[in-house]
């Protein structure tokens, strides 16, 4: 098959996995008690980045959860700290984000580092203008919408461009 054909063949069948099954996330995950159902838009971005490799979809999603945790631990530590805010957030965010790489790098074979560092920042996005006590139920939302971005999203569509390819010979 010439270059340029199967180039557009691989384009359309990924626009056409990612045109179907992230909208089916979004619009059933608010049913199962997911409010951050964006979130997994993210994470399999980063799954995707990392090249699709499903060798390293667990690490990444531990990773993700990681970060989740570190969110929580984060504005947990700043609502316990007496300084001006901008002192405990550099603090809190030097320290953490040390420890975030020691301990991934640590244990690279469990957890990749930057889906950490992502998923804290995800955290701390939707988590840091809030309380802890007025967190109910969402860290485990977002770990739940970090997960299905790499698992649903991310190898879901890499699966589903795959099925189409083969079907197209490509």
């Amino acid at each position: 098959m010439e270059a340029k054909k199967e180039k557009r063949i691989r384009m359309l069948t990924l626009a056409f996995g990612i045109a179907l099954m992230p909208p089916v996330w979004a619009v059933l995950s608010p049913y199962i008690g997911i409010s951050t159902g964006a979130v997994a838009l993210i994470c399999a971005g980063l799954y995707v980045a990392n090249g699709n490799q499903r060798k390293d979809a667990f690490k990444i999603t531990v990773g993700f959860l990681c970060g989740d945790v570190w969110a929580v631990l984060a504005v947990w530590i700043m609502e316990a700290m007496p300084f001006h805010p901008n002192v405990e957030l550099y603090c809190t965010l030097f320290v953490l984000g040390g420890l975030a790489v020691i301990i991934g790098e640590s244990f690279s074979k469990f957890i990749f580092v930057p889906s950490w560092l992502c998923g804290w920042a995800i955290g701390l996005t939707i988590l840091g203008p809030m309380k802890v006590q007025d967190f109910g139920t969402l860290p485990i939302q977002i770990g739940a919408a970090m997960a299905a971005g790499v698992v649903y999203v991310g190898i879901g569509v890499d699966a589903f461009q795959k099925m189409l390819l083969k079907k197209f010979g490509v």
